[in-house]
């Protein structure tokens, strides 16, 4: 079996393993992971072959981009607190911890060396901490802040790791300096993801078609990445800030194919991508496990230390963490959205599995450091431990505890919307019909529109008489929706049937075709 061949096998996993997930109530990283462990198992499947350096620029942009698309600025600004507490202070603090157990268990390890594992252990993946918690109904406040945790974490540990790295092969280390690639890190990164975000907005509009403007939201990503890379800023940071600036940016309301286009590409980009990251987990067990033969018994002890290590230290800082957030919530009435019980500190702290970032900064730990293997071994125990023994039991956890998302509130947000998005429908209506020669009849029927669109987007914004009349056009809309669909499939048959016959010009038939699939998406 050749690697392209092992290539499309992770990738129909990534596939199948979402609508598995969904059934068994599973988490789809997990199962992906799970398929990688018996892919690697088999004899015929071979080891596999990529650089370790290109593991990060290869997998994180395009997921990355695609999570934080997804949220905003303002959420992650609101949430700064608890976010620093977690992404930086709880990195800095899982990194001292497993580092300085590691120095006393491994012989002939050294201190810095030490530090790079707990370096590369210390930051929960952003994917797996998106993807599993976003799938279980967790409460939206839960949700960001794990994922703030887990796109912002990454800046911290890989500076911390290449520090330790550095470190480890020259015998030197500065405190100062440390902190000074930080800083010095996190401002470049900055700056790069603002001046490609501009130049990105300004692309863009250029562009105009949608497919284009696609295609230019590929490319933004790696190069945010490599760009800050090159200058020696975060490459991770980057990409969240050129994703931010684009998202405030290119919000056009009527751009709505875009947006569904869009939406629907990056569906399928982040479940691919994220499938190959999580598969690419699971395959390096092959390797990795040859690297410890004559004292794997030894090896798991010390990975079964440094995995209670990196689990305790996340319970231990979330407890007086999540009190301190609360009560500064309280006491200065700030948005920060911080665990509210016991229960919901608990989900926090076990939704803290770790994934390719990890895999990546293990694989790239140069061959001149000392003891080498054994670090990988370790690290890859850590990955594996908690992504499947966490990311199993998280769902059964979740319902046991009883935490799930404040439907009353999600619903009067959704109220508050609507009414916004009805009112302003119906102030700009009044505008055209005072400034336009608007017929009486035209008026009634786009009122009647506007009282349907509110009921529309939110069903409790109206009485139960005006719901049941709603309801009624709705069902005369499907039958008539129905037909029509029948009615439009006969015509594209036809056109399908007609390219088949002698001298169809397929430019022509290809036109048609077109304008029949637009008729009928309007």
């Amino acid at each position: 079996m050749g690697q392209f061949v092992l290539l499309m096998l992770v990738l129909l996993g990534a596939l199948v393993t979402v609508p598995l997930g969904d059934r068994l109530g599973l988490p789809s990283p997990v199962l992906m992971t799970l398929y990688g462990l018996v892919l690697a198992l088999l004899p015929f499947v071979p080891n596999v072959d990529i650089d370790p350096e290109l593991v990060l620029p290869l997998l994180l942009p395009p997921l990355l981009y695609a999570a934080a698309s997804r949220t905003s600025w303002r959420q992650f600004a609101a949430n700064w607190r608890p976010i620093f507490l977690l992404a930086v202070a709880l990195v800095f603090v899982t990194m001292l911890a497993v580092g300085w157990v590691a120095y006393a268990m491994v012989p002939g390890l050294s201190l810095a060396a030490a530090f790079a594992l707990g370096a590369l252990v210390a930051p929960p993946d952003p994917v797996a901490a998106t993807a599993v918690a976003g799938s279980l109904g967790l409460p939206r406040r839960m949700v960001s802040l794990l994922e703030g945790e887990g796109l912002f974490n990454d800046v911290t540990a890989i500076v911390l790791y290449h520090v330790a790295i550095a470190a480890a092969l020259t015998g030197s280390f500065s405190w100062p300096r440390a902190l000074g690639d930080l800083v010095l890190s996190a401002v470049v990164a900055a700056a790069v993801g603002l001046g490609l975000g501009w130049v990105a907005a300004k692309l863009d509009a250029l562009l105009g078609e949608v497919t284009l403007q696609i295609g230019l939201s590929v490319v933004v990503p790696y190069a945010s990445y490599v760009l800050a890379d090159v200058l020696h800023g975060s490459g991770v940071l980057a990409v969240l800030t050129t994703a931010f600036y684009l998202r405030d940016k290119l919000s056009d309301a009527d751009n709505s194919a875009g947006r569904f286009a869009g939406t629907a590409f990056w569906k399928v980009i982040d479940t691919l991508v994220t499938g190959v990251a999580f598969g690419l987990i699971g395959l390096e067990l092959h390797t990795v496990l040859g690297t410890v033969t004559g004292q794997v018994g030894q090896v798991l002890i010390w990975s079964g230390v440094i995995v209670l290590v990196v689990v305790g230290v996340r319970l231990l800082w979330l407890l007086p963490s999540a009190t301190l957030a609360e009560k500064l919530h309280r006491m200065r009435g700030d948005d920060s959205e911080t665990p509210t019980s016991w229960r919901e500190t608990l989900v926090m702290w076990w939704a803290g599995m770790r994934g390719v970032a990890s895999v990546a900064l293990a694989l790239a730990i140069p061959l001149e450091v000392a003891q080498r293997n054994i670090l990988v071994f370790i690290a890859f125990a850590v990955i594996l431990v908690t992504l499947v023994v966490q990311g199993l039991t998280l769902p059964w956890m979740v319902r046991r505890l009883g935490v799930k998302a404040d439907t009353e509130a999600e619903r009067a947000f959704e109220r508050k919307v609507a009414r916004q998005a009805a009112g302003a429908a119906k102030a700009r209506l009044r505008e055209l019909v005072d400034t336009e020669q608007v017929p009486d009849d035209m008026v009634e029927i786009l009122s009647r529109r506007l009282g349907d669109l509110g009921i529309r987007l939110s069903p409790e914004l109206a009485d139960e008489e005006r719901r049941e009349a709603f309801g009624q056009r709705i069902e005369r809309f499907k039958q008539m929706r129905r037909i029509s669909d029948d009615m439009m499939s006969a015509a594209r048959q036809a056109v399908l049937d007609a390219r088949r016959e002698p001298g169809a010009d397929p430019a022509v038939i290809s036109r048609v075709l077109r304008s029949l699939d637009a008729r009928n998406l309007s």
